[in-house]
């Protein structure tokens, strides 16, 4: 008989949030305490898959005897803590962060920000023409996929996918530095002379659109790209024994893109360049 490893139970914290008792297994975030609570804080750097970069600060939270506000995605909650996830200076402070973003990128693509920045009554255009923008266009020198640079809020959650967190493949780093910091593959050249292997797990955690299928590109210039019309069916790819599962997402009975389950305990949203771009075989006939 196989013995089957159990972990063994979490015992649980217990603190304030905005007033109320919560009750969070050890080593939870604030984060995921506000999630089981039903309170809806806004993210864009964090991803369920990858170690918190704190990049973005729009989580941030006031934390009863911190001096500065916390990222609610990576500080742990502790026992006795007392959270407040929508006082007037967290507000202010996200909607400063939504501003500065909305500014310096194109946040058309990045779902739920235009629900923020009305939320919030962030006014990007406060800070003129003159804002710093990258304006370097979308860059499509591949069959695959499309970086559109000027949507990028260097949240660095591609890099962590490309690199040690998942892929080990390290084709895509930040390089320049401040205004002029931007993601790139070595040497700024196209992509297909780097060092990517095209899993498409860049695209999987990209939060704004930045990196997209060249498919959602193309019918995005064509107008035709409707998520509401989508349908999405999970199964397993068939091109190998690992059992990775695809999340089909079907338009007009046609395959437009494929994701994968990030509570998967196979693949946790990743996929191999064969699971994430290779369904023409299907298409060609039709899916249902």
């Amino acid at each position: 008989m196989t013995a089957v490893p159990l972990n063994p139970p979490r015992r649980l914290v217990e603190f304030t949030l905005d007033g109320e008792p919560a009750r969070v297994p050890e080593g939870s975030t604030i984060l995921d305490a506000c999630d089981a609570a039903g309170k809806d804080v806004p993210t864009l750097c964090y991803g369920d898959t990858l170690t918190p970069k704190n990049a973005c600060r729009v989580c941030v939270v006031e934390v009863e005897g911190s001096r500065t506000l916390a990222p609610a995605c990576s500080r742990k909650a502790e026992p006795g803590m007392e959270v407040r996830t929508d006082t007037e200076r967290a507000r202010h402070s996200r909607k400063i962060v939504l501003e500065l973003l909305a500014s310096a990128a194109d946040l058309s693509t990045t779902p739920r920000v235009a629900e923020w920045i009305k939320e919030y009554e962030a006014k990007p255009d406060r800070f003129g023409e003159d804002a710093a923008t990258l304006n370097d266009g979308p860059k499509v020198d591949n069959d695959l996929y499309v970086r559109d640079l000027d949507k990028c809020i260097l949240c660095y959650k591609c890099v962590d996918a490309c690199g040690e967190q998942w892929q080990n493949t390290f084709a895509i780093s930040v390089a320049g530095r401040g205004f002029d910091a931007r993601i790139s593959v070595e040497h700024d050249g196209p992509l297909t002379e780097s060092a990517c292997v095209y899993c498409g797990n860049c695209i999987e955690v990209c939060p704004t659109g930045a990196l997209s299928f060249k498919s959602e590109f193309d019918m995005r210039q064509a107008g035709t790209w409707d998520e509401e019309r989508q349908t999405e069916t999970t199964t397993v790819c068939a091109y190998c024994g690992v059992g990775c599962n695809l999340t089909l997402h079907v338009q007009d009975n046609e395959i437009v893109k494929v994701t994968s389950p990030h509570d998967n305990p196979v693949t946790h949203g990743n996929l191999c360049i064969k699971g994430r771009f290779g369904y023409q075989h299907v298409s060609s006939g039709k899916a249902t």
